[in-house]
């Protein structure tokens, strides 16, 4: 990868990602999504990419589930894309922010009727009685919400990653992979690219 082509990384992103679509044979949007307590303890979970708006990398969960916790307390996280079929990494680092209820809302009513009704009854993270106990839990929002008007929780949404650094990792013979890291100038949008040692 020639450095100077790199004007956005925004776009190779998309790129890379595209090519992945292509090959990988499972959820090519899956991420791994870095947070960490107010007590410095680190905490990693795969989470899917949903969207990315205004440049940042959206994803949706239960607001009262650990990670969010973690994201309220310190607003910080880390995400890392892996491609096994294009022996390809992307790594981001930056602040992590609620997106608007509008964005969460739409979001929210494209998912099916089961993912809707399962966002109202699971209270993630959350220790579980039984396996019944969540599809009792299930069967009673169902019931509630017997029709296709089902609400979005107030405590079910997205955040979005505005990164701050990115890093982007191809496999290279003899483990001298290529990899570079792109950071922002003062300049909005301008990115500065550079190489580093494998």
């Amino acid at each position: 990868m020639e450095l100077e082509k790199i004007v956005d990384p925004i776009q190779l992103f998309k790129k890379w990602l595209s090519e992945a679509e292509k090959k990988e044979i499972r959820d090519p949007n899956a991420m791994q999504l870095a947070t960490v307590s107010k007590d410095g303890m680190p905490s990693v979970r795969t989470v899917l990419l949903k969207d990315i708006i205004d440049g940042d990398f959206v994803f949706y969960t239960n607001y009262e589930s650990r990670k969010s916790k973690e994201i309220i307390q310190t607003g910080k996280g880390a995400l890392c894309f892996y491609w096994k079929s294009l022996n390809r990494q992307v790594r981001l680092v930056g602040n992590l922010e609620k997106v608007s209820d509008e964005v969460s809302d739409k979001y929210y009513q494209s998912r099916s009727k089961g993912s809707r009704i399962g966002a109202w009854a699971s209270k993630q993270s959350r220790e579980l009685e039984s396996r019944e106990l969540l599809m009792q839990q299930v069967k009673s929002f169902e019931e509630k919400y017997n029709d296709n008007d089902i609400p979005r929780p107030s405590f079910w949404g997205g955040f979005g990653l505005k990164p701050e650094e990115f890093e982007f990792w191809e496999d290279g013979d003899f483990r001298l992979h290529d990899r570079f890291i792109l950071k922002p100038t003062n300049v909005k949008n301008e990115w500065i690219a550079k190489r580093h040692y494998p």
